[in-house]
């Protein structure tokens, strides 16, 4: 059975791809809810994508599950084509989102975008939010970021996992590059998951599936791989960081992107802590020629271009 029979009435989900996560609509009798908005590059093409699903549905809700620059950067384009659109956001970077600071937002230190947006409310873990015509339970998912959510809809039993859990695995875990123990928190919100049981997953990323315990086991094993050896965490990420920058700026001398993600602070971090036995310009390099191996770049006459 394809995952769109398992859905509950009024939810559609729009599969955006890597630098846009993905996007749920949930159309009510009386408007609609938008959960996550993808990146600002794609920000026109997410509110026309919105319009079109909502119908003849107002959307009244955004609701964030977390807030990387990849799930919040079409914020303030739906606010702008639907003035008074109630916004939502996980508790914790509240202060940050108010006095819009950059850093603390991890746009900066990533090297990423996102206009600025405003919010009326905080989502409240262990409690419930009405999407449409429909009651969703909020729960924290700490791990891939310490205050993201997951939002789960227990009738139909579909999740919206966001970076928490995707078919092949789950994001980046941030805070471990940041020197903070956390995938001991990973592992806590796998287990959430699998506790709730869940029919039908929709993750932030990637297709929405039905095999939740696959999906799981991978998840976990390759948690377990990442915890025996957090620098194969540490370079998987930095090599995702280098491709989303790619995905959105498409092609650059490589000179000139070695040099931006010089200056850019979660790599130095990141090569600081595992990686100062070499140069860092000569790690980034290796980094781009492991893109270049996977399919995922290309470098012809000393120009990187996404592939």
């Amino acid at each position: 059975m394809g995952y769109q029979a398992m859905l509950p009435p009024g939810v559609v989900v729009l599969e955006r791809g890597w630098l846009s996560s993905n996007n749920i609509v949930i159309r009510g009798r009386s408007g609609a809810a938008v959960v996550d908005s993808g990146y600002c590059t794609h920000a026109e093409q997410t509110v026309e994508l919105v319009a079109h699903a909502a119908g003849d549905r107002t959307p009244q809700t955004l609701v964030n599950t977390h807030l990387h620059s990849d799930h919040c950067g079409g914020n303030a384009a739906l606010q702008s084509r639907w003035p008074g659109l109630r916004t939502l956001i996980p508790p914790g970077l509240a202060a940050a989102v108010r006095n819009w600071d950059e850093v603390a937002l991890t746009f900066v230190p990533t090297g990423q975008r996102c206009p600025r947006f405003d919010f009326q409310e905080t989502l409240r873990p262990g409690e419930a939010i009405a999407l449409g015509d429909l009651s969703w339970e909020v729960h924290a998912a700490p791990g891939h970021d310490q205050h993201s959510v997951i939002l789960f809809e227990p009738t139909s039993r579909t999740l919206i996992s966001a970076d928490a859990l995707w078919q092949n695995g789950f994001g980046i875990v941030f805070q471990e590059l940041e020197g903070e123990r956390a995938f001991d928190e990973v592992a806590a919100t796998l287990d959430l998951i699998e506790g709730l049981e869940p029919q039908v997953v929709l993750p932030g990323h990637g297709a929405p599936f039905v095999d939740v315990a696959a999906a799981l086991g991978r998840a976990r094993s390759r948690l377990e791989a990442y915890a025996r050896g957090p620098a194969r965490h540490a370079s998987h990420a930095a090599k995702v960081l280098l491709k989303f920058k790619l995905l959105e700026i498409q092609q650059v001398t490589v000179a000139d992107f070695v040099a931006w993600a010089e200056s850019t602070a979660y790599f130095g971090l990141v090569w600081r802590r595992w990686f100062s036995g070499t140069p860092e310009a000569s790690w980034i390099a290796s980094l781009l020629e492991d893109l270049v191996r996977s399919g995922a770049a290309r470098i012809e006459n000393g120009m990187l271009a996404n592939d």
